[in-house]
């Protein structure tokens, strides 16, 4: 059986280089695909699923956890569609290529001091890989997120450390950006569709090195859709999802220009203990890295993993440091690039009180500017 899985990832990694070498196959005049534009009005539980006129979408999970007898871990479970073809499959071949799904898995040990993560990559297919909303099911073989009515079943098995989590969320979903639409560029078109689930409740277990945790803790849910978003000027960026004590959430983001810069179009999002969001421009806060770094022996990418945030408007200050260096994600696909994500704690005050809260951070464009899928 893992012969016939090394084979069959095989093969999918081939297709993959074939199609990635290709070169360009749309350019912005003449894309077969739908950008994110102004007015769109998301639909739930509907907008929770694919969108396979866009080129490109993403579910992020992450969250942080404790198990019974005190120890800490964080996670992330992640899908990726790209797609390579905007032709639908006919009704007499479901193989027919249209999506490749990339999944990534981890799991930060804290307290034990040790990162482990997988990545797997499969075309969409029955029983394979697909993000359905009639089924309620988001899947890449037997990684897979189950909407159940109001609750999320989780679950990732791998080589060592599988979770099985359930997720309520407490708060209804957040869009981000204005108008619908999470705007990363000048161009037109050069933005995406996203929504945040910021506040769930997270409870399960979690197996690691053949012993079994219960946890519960709080989790975060990403889910963005477009098909084009950085410019060629634009390196990768810096994101933050932060859960406070107080019951509020904060989302920032930092675009970052080649030249080492900030973008304009970075932005970010709060969200009250009531669920109810305002959005932040670039000049609504600040993010400035640390001195301090964590150099990657496989990439050579240098990381901040200490941050200073700053939201005037909110009187709030919040010093962001991570407990555990290495969680970078090394993507063995030429579908997304490497990355760190892991899980981070701040401290600070708003409103002249003492605040601190958990949170994930994720950043991008460290080793090599990012790009997606067949777009170059």
């Amino acid at each position: 059986m893992r012969n016939r899985h090394r084979r069959y990832g095989a093969a999918v990694h081939l297709l993959l280089a074939v199609l990635l070498s290709a070169g360009p196959v749309t350019t912005m005049a003449a894309s077969p695909y739908r950008v994110a534009m102004p007015g769109y009005r998301f639909e739930f539980p509907r907008d929770h699923f694919d969108h396979p006129e866009f080129q490109t979408e993403w579910w992020y999970y992450t969250g942080n956890l404790r198990s019974r007898d005190g120890r800490r871990f964080g996670f992330e479970l992640t899908f990726f569609r790209q797609a390579v073809s905007r032709e639908r499959p006919e009704a007499t071949s479901p193989w027919t290529v249209r999506d490749i799904y990339l999944a990534h898995f981890a799991v930060s040990d804290i307290d034990g001091a040790r990162f482990h993560h997988d990545e797997r990559v499969n075309r969409a297919g029955p029983g394979v890989a697909g993000a359905n909303a009639e089924a309620g099911r988001i899947w890449n073989g037997n990684w897979e997120v189950q909407w159940d009515e109001g609750r999320q079943n989780l679950q990732a098995v791998a080589d060592g450390f599988t979770i099985r989590l359930a997720l309520e969320s407490t708060k209804p979903p957040v869009v981000h950006g204005r108008e619908g639409v999470s705007r990363k560029a000048a161009g037109p078109g050069r933005a995406s569709h996203y929504v945040s689930l910021t506040r769930l409740r997270a409870s399960g277990s979690l197996e690691l090195g053949g012993r079994s945790h219960i946890v519960d803790g709080t989790a975060w849910m990403d889910h963005e859709f477009f098909t084009h978003q950085l410019e060629e000027d634009q390196a990768g960026w810096d994101w933050f999802s932060l859960q406070l004590e107080d019951g509020t959430e904060l989302m920032l983001f930092r675009l970052r220009r080649k030249d080492g810069g900030a973008d304009p179009f970075s932005a970010g999002t709060f969200v009250d203990r009531e669920g109810r969001s305002r959005h932040l421009e670039a000049g609504d806060f600040r993010l400035q890295p640390g001195a301090r770094r964590w150099r990657s022996a496989e990439t050579g990418g240098a990381y901040p993993i200490e941050w200073q945030i700053t939201v005037e408007s909110l009187r709030l200050t919040l010093d962001v440091g991570t407990p555990l260096e290495r969680q970078e994600i090394v993507a063995r696909s030429r579908v997304s690039p490497s990355y760190w994500e892991g899980a981070i704690d701040a401290s600070g005050q708003r409103r002249g009180a003492p605040t601190r809260g958990v949170g994930y951070l994720e950043m991008t464009g460290y080793d090599k500017p990012v790009r997606f899928g067949i777009e170059k």
